[in-house]
C-alpha cells in the first residue's frame, strides 16, 4: 500500500474544476516534483492531501486513513508537514517558541526535550544563532528555513512544499533549496509544487506535469528532462517559457 493514495479526486470552486478525476499514488521514498502551469491543481493537491481543502469525489487515504473523515485529520496533518508559500510564524513568540509549541500540546513533549529537538533542527537549517528572534527580525530566507524545521519538529512521514522560494529572491531562493538537497540527501520523503526546474533535475526522483486538473505525465526526472520533452510538444514549450 502507498503511503499516499489519491483516488478519482474532483475539487472545484464554484464553477471552476481544478482536479478532474484525478488519481495517483506516492509511496515513502524520494522527492516529488508537481509541475506545470498556473491554475492546474498543484496547490491545490496538496492542500487536499493534508486536509485543508475538502474534496467534492473520490477519497485520499494517507497510510490508509481518509481524509473525508474528521477524526483522520489530526493523524494526518502529523504525518504530513506542510510548508506553504508565505511562511506564517506566530508574530507573538520567538523562533524556538514557535518550534517547540506544536510538539508540546499536540505529542505531550517535555519542553526540556522540545527545545533540544528545536535547537537540533535550528542548527541543521543553519539558523541556532536565531532561536531568540522574532518573525520580524529575520529575512525571507530564515523564515522559510525555520518554518521547514518547524515542519521537521513533528516527525513527519512526508513534507509538503507549496512554491516556498516563489516570495524569495534569488539568495534568499538558493538558501532554502540548498537546505531542501540536504534533506533529499537524507532521504526525507518530499512533494514539492515548484517552478525551480535546476532544483527538480538535480534532486527530483519523479515528476509529475499537471495541466487542467489532470496528469498529463508522470515519469522519473531523466525521463522527463529527456525523452519526455523531446516527445511532448506541450511540456517542451512549458519548459522553455518557464527559461529551462
Amino acid at each position: 500500500m502507498a503511503m499516499i493514495e489519491v483516488k478519482n479526486v474532483t475539487k472545484s470552486y464554484g464553477d471552476l474544476t481544478v482536479l478532474k478525476n484525478f488519481s495517483v499514488d506516492f509511496d515513502q521514498t524520494g522527492v516529488t516534483v508537481l509541475i506545470g502551469p498556473s491554475g492546474t491543481g498543484k496547490s491545490t493537491l496538496l492542500r487536499c492531501i493534508n486536509g485543508l481543502e475538502t474534496i467534492d469525489d473520490g477519497d485520499i487515504l494517507v497510510n490508509g486513513r481518509s481524509v473525508r473523515q474528521k477524526k483522520n485529520l489530526k493523524p494526518i496533518r502529523l504525518e504530513c508537514g506542510m510548508v506553504f508559500q508565505q511562511t506564517v510564524l506566530f508574530p507573538q513568540m520567538d523562533v524556538l517558541h514557535n518550534l517547540t509549541m506544536s510538539p508540546i500540546k499536540l505529542q505531550g513533549v517535555s519542553k526540556a526535550e522540545a527545545e533540544e529537538k528545536a535547537r537540533f533542527y535550528l542548527d541543521k537549517v543553519g539558523l541556532l544563532s536565531k532561536e531568540k528572534s522574532r518573525h520580524n527580525e529575520l529575512s525571507g530566507g530564515e523564515q522559510q528555513r525555520i518554518a521547514i524545521a518547524r515542519a521537521l519538529m513533528m516527525n513527519p512521514k512526508a513534507l509538503l512544499l507549496d512554491e516556498v522560494t516563489s516570495a524569495l529572491d534569488p539568495e534568499m531562493t538558493s538558501e532554502v533549496l540548498k537546505l531542501l538537497e540536504s534533506l533529499a540527501a537524507e532521504g526525507v520523503c518530499m512533494l514539492c509544487v515548484t517552478h525551480e526546474m535546476q532544483f527538480a533535475r538535480h534532486v527530483a526522483s519523479r515528476i509529475l506535469f499537471m495541466e487542467k486538473g489532470s496528469l498529463a505525465s508522470d515519469t522519473s526526472a531523466e525521463e522527463f528532462f529527456t525523452t519526455v520533452r523531446q516527445n511532448n510538444e506541450r511540456i517542451n514549450k512549458f519548459l522553455q517559457f518557464i527559461g529551462e
